[in-house]
């Protein structure tokens, strides 16, 4: 995917790839590393750090040494007393405002079956104690820990959008029998809820989108649940049966008030 993206955009433009821990991988790393790629990724707790190669004596015989001593780990760390921690403010979950305390260094990763890469990473701790110890790391050195740490943290709204296509439009629950079938319709079904937020902006733009409450879940903000629903409403009045009212000959029959019974029936029962 990164290699084809990387052809698309060109050699030019920056491209920032962030993952949950399963990216943490070294062969990932390297291959970003080469295509000019940054990877943000969590890393283990107790992932394998090392600090830079010492500079090579001119004229010492022997292998060029690829990493440096070996230093504690994020655990470790957590007990250490002269940690040189920071607070900062951070743009966290749902735009809000969150003060955190972190420390981050450059340094060499030791990932599992590839030379050591080089790194930037953050520890992030949360002083109210109510989140575990976060390990970030990124393969641009130059990136700020607040960059890191916010770009991290975007990655929601991803896991967020698998969730929801997956519970309202069906993907991972297709039910063809080819493998060709499945590659062809899931990126159909994430276009079209690209589609669906487009059109349920303009829509609230509008003052069409309105925000569905239970007694038991108050929301206050639009859902996705919401916006297809909103765009159901305007898709089926207008082009099924509206449109249908104009061709149909009993036309003389049906009234607007009973078009918009059966639109509110229809909306209902789906």
């Amino acid at each position: 995917m990164i290699c084809q993206v990387r052809r698309w955009v060109g050699k030019t433009k920056q491209l920032i790839l962030v993952g949950d821990g399963g990216f943490a991988a070294g062969q990932l790393a390297l291959d970003c590393i080469c295509l000019g790629v940054t990877l943000i990724s969590r890393l283990k707790i107790n992932a394998r750090l090392f600090d830079f190669p010492p500079e090579r004596i001119p004229g010492k015989k022997g292998r060029v040494p690829l990493k440096g001593t070996r230093l504690v780990n994020f655990k470790q760390m957590l007990s250490l007393e002269k940690l040189p921690w920071k607070e900062g403010e951070v743009i966290g979950y749902s735009g809000v405002k969150k003060n955190l305390r972190f420390a981050s260094s450059t340094c060499m990763w030791g990932a599992d079956g590839v030379m050591p890469i080089p790194i930037r990473w953050v520890l992030v701790v949360d002083p109210t104690g109510k989140m575990d110890p976060l390990s970030l790391m990124s393969t641009d050195p130059l990136m700020t820990p607040q960059q890191i740490i916010e770009l991290y943290v975007d990655r929601w709204s991803l896991e967020v959008t698998f969730e929801e296509t997956r519970e309202h439009l069906g993907v991972e629950t297709q039910r063809q029998w080819s493998d060709k079938a499945i590659v062809r319709s899931t990126p159909v079904l994430m276009g079209l809820y690209s589609l669906v937020c487009l059109m349920a902006n303009r829509l609230w733009k509008e003052k069409l989108l309105k925000v569905e409450k239970t007694a038991w879940h108050q929301k206050k903000h639009a859902t996705f649940s919401d916006m297809l629903r909103v765009v159901r409403m305007v898709v089926w009045r207008e082009n099924l049966i509206l449109r249908k009212v104009k061709i149909t000959p009993s036309v003389k029959n049906i009234t607007p008030e009973l078009v918009e019974a059966i639109v509110k029936r229809v909306l209902q029962a789906a």
